[in-house]
């Protein structure tokens, strides 16, 4: 019986089915390398709001603790967006005839909420506590960066899952001082290595990994 196929059919068929098999292995790292860019995560990208509000200037320059227009990050999940009354606070006395400042004058005026944009905008169906974490020694900068550097505020990390377990599963690398909580460019006195693992134990930090803690 002749040979239908010619000999080097043999090295076509294997060459083409490496071929195929390195396409998939490179599309599927392309969608890996693509779901954590900031394409996908919003990461680093600049959030139009009402008015260019600097972070820079009112926390790096002026020196505002969080605290102040975040006024419940340490009673509730969620840390607070401030009223236009506290922009007031200043700017009745400040800056009250800037025209880059009409809209919280009008706000005020009107009596009708600023709508600011959600920077660090989580899912629905994602659960978390702003008030647990603080209360545990996790400081503001570890997630949302060096607000006291941003001109106008960006989401720093990913928010993907797997930055959220990185922490849970070793949270002596991030924890700090319940004092140092609200503070920028923080530096650990000793090594963080020394000083994490005894805040953990001090702080009673025992970060569950069941999906329920989130997502509920």
């Amino acid at each position: 019986m002749p040979q239908i196929f010619n000999r080097s059919a043999n090295v076509v068929s294997k060459v083409g089915i490496v071929g195929i098999a390195l396409l998939a292995g490179g599309l599927v790292g392309l969608l890996i390398v693509l779901g954590r860019s900031s394409y996908v995560t919003r990461a680093h990208e600049v959030v139009d709001q009402p008015l260019q509000f600097s972070h820079l200037h009112h926390v790096g320059d002026d020196g505002i603790d969080c605290r102040y227009c975040h006024t419940s990050v340490e009673t509730s999940s969620f840390a607070g967006i401030p009223p236009t009354k506290t922009c007031m606070n200043c700017h009745s006395q400040i800056w009250v005839a800037s025209p880059i400042l009409e809209p919280v004058r009008a706000s005020f005026r009107d009596d009708t909420p600023l709508r600011w944009i959600r920077v660090h905008d989580l899912p629905d169906f994602v659960y978390f506590n702003h008030s647990i974490h603080v209360k545990k020694g996790m400081g503001c900068e570890t997630c949302h960066g060096r607000v006291d550097e941003m001109p106008l505020m960006m989401q720093d990390q990913s928010l993907q899952m797997e930055w959220c377990l990185a922490c849970h599963r070793a949270p002596e690398q991030f924890v700090r001082p319940r004092s140092e909580v609200f503070t920028m460019g923080y530096r650990p006195p000793v090594p963080q290595s020394m000083i994490g693992p005894q805040l953990v134990q001090q702080y009673d930090i025992r970060p569950s990994m069941s999906c329920s803690t989130c997502h509920r």
